[in-house]
């Protein structure tokens, strides 16, 4: 998992999502002309992966807010599954999730409205 996660990264810091071409645009755009939650996320692991943090995080706020619980919740699986256990994360409890949720739909919307431009990629 470790290592698709790492070529993943390694190929979106090859090649810029900003050039057109390289990249499927996302259908909830193309379709509505709005931003969905993950709008910029490519974009905001390429600044990520060049080192421009402030770039990455105006590319997709959510998502880069995310990232560290992401890692988290691989530490935990990765140990959950060396000592041949079931994963025990309270960020994947039903309370949690449905924080995360809520809190992705009000980005969502927020993020499509005039006050809340600067949330926009």
């Amino acid at each position: 998992m470790l290592a698709a996660v790492v070529g993943a990264v390694a190929y979106v810091a090859l090649i810029d999502p900003d050039h057109p071409g390289h990249y499927p645009t996302c259908p909830f755009l193309a379709i509505t002309g709005c931003y969905c939650p993950g709008c910029g996320s490519l974009r905001m692991v390429h600044a990520l992966a060049h080192g421009h943090v402030a770039e990455a995080f105006g590319r997709n706020a959510l998502a880069f807010v995310t990232l560290p619980f992401l890692a988290y919740l691989w530490v935990q699986w990765a140990i959950a599954a060396r000592r041949g256990r079931p994963m025990q994360a309270t960020l994947l409890r039903p309370w949690a999730i449905t924080v995360f949720s809520v809190v992705s739909m009000l980005f969502w919307v927020l993020r499509n409205l005039p006050v809340g431009h600067a949330l926009a990629p």
